[in-house]
């Protein structure tokens, strides 16, 4: 199981879309979380490639003297779908090892405004946490209210028993990049009993946790 506790942040992988989308406050914002990340001395880690927002926030941390590692799967890096990346290239044969590799190589996870795919990983990284795969947080970087929805579909799934307290507490919500790093730095995340008693260092927990009602996937 993966770990995390305050204090302890040397790398962060952020999530984003590899377009910049319609509003120019997006790419202000990510150009401004590269800076912040390179001033804390915090290496990037992200998806590759050059373009749209990933492509401003592994410049601008690059340039700042952040280490980047840029984790891409090898169909998309060869067909030069993405640009080039920033930093160092990390390629894997798949969409999965890619966010495998991620996890391993980061200590907290940032999105900024993106896609399905950068929904997709949210939630992969989210679902890991809620399992206790690891207790690293998920912040969304809520430029203009772009997760203001998404925050809020989150809580209705709370009120509705989907999701447990504890795991919606996975999720940082804040409109600035060192606001958001502060948090992150303190952040302790606690999964709820039942998934407290999953180890994944077994393969097979079942061995070990007969699951309950009140553990909700």
């Amino acid at each position: 199981m993966e770990g995390n506790s305050a204090h302890q942040i040397k790398s962060i992988c952020v999530f984003c879309g590899s377009n910049p989308g319609k509003n120019a406050k997006f790419v202000e914002v990510a150009n401004n979380l590269g800076k912040v990340l390179a001033k804390r001395k915090i290496h990037l880690v992200y998806g590759g490639g050059s373009l749209g927002l990933m492509g401003c926030v592994s410049i601008a941390a690059h340039v700042g003297g952040s280490q980047v590692l840029g984790i891409i799967p090898t169909a998309l890096a060869e067909g030069n779908f993405v640009g080039k990346t920033v930093g160092e290239e990390l390629r894997v044969p798949t969409m999965q090892d890619r966010i495998s590799k991620m996890l391993d190589n980061s200590d907290a996870f940032i999105a900024l405004p993106g896609g399905i795919s950068t929904l997709e990983e949210i939630f992969q990284i989210a679902s890991w946490a809620q399992l206790n795969i690891h207790h690293k947080s998920i912040s969304l970087l809520n430029v203009d209210g772009f997760f203001k929805k998404l925050l809020s579909f989150l809580d209705q799934a709370g009120e509705e028993n989907f999701i447990p307290h504890s795991a919606r507490q996975i999720f940082i919500s804040t409109s600035t990049a060192k606001e958001m790093v502060d948090k992150l730095e303190d952040f302790v995340y606690k999964p709820d009993l039942v998934a407290a008693q999953i180890d994944w260092s077994k393969g097979n927990s079942s061995k070990k946790c007969k699951m309950d009602l009140s553990f909700h996937l």
